[in-house]
């Protein structure tokens, strides 16, 4: 009886700990600016969360509502996020609606406010005056101002669509870069380095010179 009791104090004092620093998952957040919130900023939220100005936590998925500031996400969100600003240190997989909205590993969804950031890989619809994408890129930018460091599989509708890497679909604006273009390019100004598809423009600068550099109205390269 007595090793029995000692090995079960023994799994205890290995598991408890484990479940002491767990992290808990609440139904409902009500919170006016961090750390004045119900739900301590290390648990994850369920359900609805439903703010005054600056409210933090871990995981947030369902309903995020700020009234007067901003979201703010430390893991990932999984919801529909309405504020001046939606701030999301990991993926935000849903829609970002606010002035300014933030994602600092991935979105699959909607960003649409005046400026829409995301420093990993993109998919789905930015729209905005600024719309930035720090590596890859599926589906529509549209704004004053669309950028995309990586490869992009899409469509660019703005004044300035500008592709640091290998753009594939519909460059449309007053200037068009990609230092490759697969697609069409539509506008005043178009420049790539690598033309495989098509230009029209008042001009158009094809850098690899097959079959021209540069030409006015239409340019072309297969």
């Amino acid at each position: 009886m007595g090793k029995r009791i000692l090995i079960a104090v023994i799994m205890a004092l290995i598991v408890l700990p484990q479940f002491a620093g767990a992290e808990e998952v609440q139904p409902l957040q009500l919170a006016i600016f961090n750390p004045i919130q119900m739900v301590p900023e290390e648990d994850s939220i369920t359900g609805a969360r439903l703010s005054l100005f600056y409210p933090v936590n871990h995981n947030v998925n369902g309903l995020d509502v700020v009234l007067l500031g901003v979201n703010r996400v430390t893991g990932d969100a999984k919801a529909i996020q309405l504020g001046f600003g939606n701030w999301v240190d990991g993926g935000a997989y849903g829609a970002q609606i606010g002035l300014v909205n933030y994602a600092g590993e991935r979105v699959i969804g909607v960003q649409y406010g005046m400026a829409n950031i995301t420093e990993g890989n993109f998919s789905g619809l930015q729209w905005g005056l600024v719309n930035w994408t720090e590596e890859t890129m599926r589906g529509v930018q549209y704004g004053f101002l669309n950028y995309s460091a990586g490869q992009s599989l899409g469509v660019d509708l703005g004044a300035v669509n500008f592709n640091a890497n290998s753009f594939t679909g519909l460059q449309a604006g007053i200037v068009n870069y990609a230092r490759e273009m697969h697609g069409v390019q539509l506008g005043l100004i178009n420049y790539t380095d690598n033309l495989d598809g098509l230009q029209i423009g008042l001009g158009n600068y094809n850098g690899n010179k097959k079959p021209m550099e540069f030409m006015i109205l239409v340019n072309w390269s297969f």
